[in-house]
């Protein structure tokens, strides 16, 4: 049983933490058919090189890959279909704002259901050049060394 507003996590895209900066995010509701809907349940979902774009003032989805539900056969949708992100027009205009004037650009990080509604979290992103990855994999080996270090310092104290 989950609370009221609780999310079940549908799929997430950790490749986009590791190749962009995320800056800020925000909800976004899909419109969705229903085969998308019952595969969406069944989790079946990937985000790898998916984006969101603003086009003549909506913003839609591109690239996320919803497997077709198969007991539907012949009425079932397009996998990598567009589709549309419900969002206030205020919101659509903020986003469209950082993506043209600050070089930001869309990126869903992960699909959700809330309260039986489908919604995904759309990061403002900033790519990352070789070097900073190359940083932020340094930074976690170091942290892991250390933890590591503690953690064997520990073992030794308890003897």
């Amino acid at each position: 049983m989950m609370r009221d507003g609780a999310a079940k996590l549908i799929s997430e895209n950790r490749k986009a933490r590791h190749d962009y900066f995320i800056e800020d995010s925000v909800e976004a509701g899909i419109a969705l058919v229903g085969t998308e809907v019952k595969s969406l349940r069944q989790g079946r979902c990937n985000l790898r090189d998916s984006y969101a774009r603003i086009e003549n003032g909506a913003a839609l989805l591109y690239n996320v890959h919803i497997s077709q539900y198969d007991p539907a056969s012949r009425f079932n949708h397009d996998p990598l279909r567009t589709r549309r992100l419900l969002l206030h027009k205020s919101e659509i205009l903020k986003l469209n704002g950082k993506v043209r004037d600050k070089g930001y650009t869309l990126v869903p990080l992960k699909i959700y259901f809330r309260n039986g509604k489908a919604k995904v979290e759309i990061g403002i992103a900033k790519g990352k050049r070789q070097y900073d990855k190359r940083d932020d994999i340094a930074a976690r080996e170091a942290d892991r060394a250390i933890a590591r270090a503690i953690k064997g310092k520990n073992l030794r104290d308890d003897r």
